[in-house]
């Protein structure tokens, strides 16, 4: 699982760049996953896939004959803050301490006439030592990269044990895991993203319950219930309460509900549009169940809003909402549809088009190719040019897949892209040593596809945003 990349929601390796590294790396042991807690920093970029290379067996020669043994066993690339001082003092013959200054000086900003300090005795050492111009110019060049922050070996290895034990909890307790880091606001995605992940994992995704959902989500088996606390406006005390009377007992009917808790009819009403409440009363549709609500519920002495002088509610025989309306109260309780994927909404449409899924695009490296996709995440980069470019992570039902725009494209496409809605893509499938991404051209809303279609257009608004209420990252 972890060498396939398949670590969304396992701490601190369920990045898009570490789950490509992982997918480059083809490993899963823990060894290797402390070198890549290491590794995978912005300033390091350029020494990953020459790790990479190396690790698949690509002979090598360290940097300088001095180095020999002590890089062994990252394949002759410097990766803990520790190697910058035992390079440094192999090298230039620093001592431990001149040695542990230079590695806490990378760490530090505006750190440049200090690091030019260095630098000229590095040099000075390394000459007296045999190096040549070229030698030492690429040492410390790798050292410099690891200016700002990196982790030392000790750091990485705790974080790599955390990783582990929780990738096997995704392993063996899908369920409840993803459960738990939904629940805890999520890490690098949102919730939508990660009930999407769910669902791909083959678990049942359940709706918010009045007898069956706790604050949190939940997980058992194989089923994903939601909890309370997705619920879009819904006041915490008021589902605190009702969490705490049901600790008595379930709730055997609306009426009991009513009878046992006070809650404002605000907060009744968004619990019965998200179906918290059919159970409650399975002989009646929503539009039945509202009815009786307003007949029964009684807030700071008032009367009903629809107040029956019998005793008993009168039920009138209504025709339940369409699925539409459910749909769109689902978005507008829970901020996203968990009963099935958004993109099913486009099925039809999207069926007349020639698209490659996220599972297939693997067989199509070199080949131009469209695609559907919802934005999840995504990081904004420069060049070395100081040009804008963007890393997109988008999502089908079939998985998740990386996409980049480079700058032409980004000045292109980048305005109109937003995780409200569904794109199609269009570009061409690459290939860097076995992770598989798609270089974007075109993105366009899928709603220009169903308009051109007889099919209705569902307007989403900011809904699917996901993860309680915050957004996915897009920085």
């Amino acid at each position: 699982m972890i060498a396939r990349g398949d670590t969304m929601g396992v701490f601190y390796i369920e990045s898009p760049a570490t789950r490509q590294l992982q997918r480059k790396a083809r490993v899963g042991d823990y060894p290797h996953l402390v070198i890549h807690s290491s590794i995978i920093r912005p300033a390091s970029n350029r020494y990953i896939n020459e790790y990479v290379r190396r690790l698949h067996g690509k002979p090598y020669s360290p940097l300088h004959p001095l180095l020999e043994g002590l890089l062994e066993e990252s394949y002759g690339i410097m990766v803990y803050q520790e190697d910058v001082t035992k390079a440094a003092m192999a090298v230039a013959g620093f001592d431990a301490i001149e040695g542990d200054g230079l590695r806490k000086t990378l760490t530090k900003k505006r750190a440049e006439k200090k690091l030019r300090e260095y630098r000229e005795r590095f040099w000075a050492g390394a000459l007296e030592r045999g190096a040549s111009p070229g030698q030492i110019d690429a040492i410390w060049e790798m050292m410099m990269s690891f200016a700002g922050y990196s982790f030392c070996k000790p750091h990485s290895a705790s974080y790599a044990k955390v990783s582990y034990q929780s990738a096997y909890l995704r392993a063996h307790y899908p369920a409840e895991f993803l459960a738990a880091v939904i629940s805890n606001g999520g890490g690098f995605y949102s919730t939508f993203a990660y009930i999407s992940e769910a669902r791909r994992l083959g678990l049942a995704i359940l709706g918010p319950d009045a007898n069956a959902s706790e604050l949190a989500y939940a997980g058992k088996g194989r089923e994903l219930r939601i909890g309370l606390q997705q619920l879009q406006g819904a006041r915490r005390e008021s589902l605190e309460a009702l969490l705490r009377e049901r600790e008595r007992g379930p709730y055997r009917s609306l009426e009991d509900l009513l009878a046992r808790v006070a809650l404002p009819l605000s907060d009744l009403k968004i619990l019965l549009r998200t179906g918290a409440l059919d159970a409650l009363e399975p002989g009646l549709n929503r539009p039945q169940l509202m009815w009786k609500l307003l007949q029964r519920h009684r807030e700071a002495g008032r009367e009903p809003v629809l107040a029956w002088p019998e005793e008993g509610a009168w039920i009138p025989a209504l025709d339940d909402y369409p699925e539409a309306q459910k749909i769109q109260d689902e978005l507008e309780t829970l901020g996203l549809i968990y009963r099935f994927h958004p993109l099913r909404l486009y099925e039809e449409a999207l069926g007349r088009l020639d698209l490659v899924p996220a599972c297939e695009l693997a067989r199509h490296v070199g080949r131009r190719v469209r695609t559907v996709g919802w934005l999840i995440t995504g990081k904004v980069v420069s060049t070395k040019r100081g040009e804008a470019m963007e890393f997109m992570s988008f999502e089908d039902e079939t998985g998740i897949y990386e996409t980049t725009f480079f700058p032409d494209s980004f000045r292109r496409n980048a305005p109109r892209l937003n995780a409200r809605q569904p794109f199609l893509l269009t570009g061409e499938v690459a290939d860097e040593l076995g992770a598989i991404s798609l270089n974007v051209a075109q993105a366009s809303p899928v709603e220009r596809a169903v308009a051109a279609s007889s099919l209705p257009a569902f307007g989403f608004g900011a809904g699917l945003l996901g993860g309680n209420g915050q957004a996915a990252t897009l920085e």
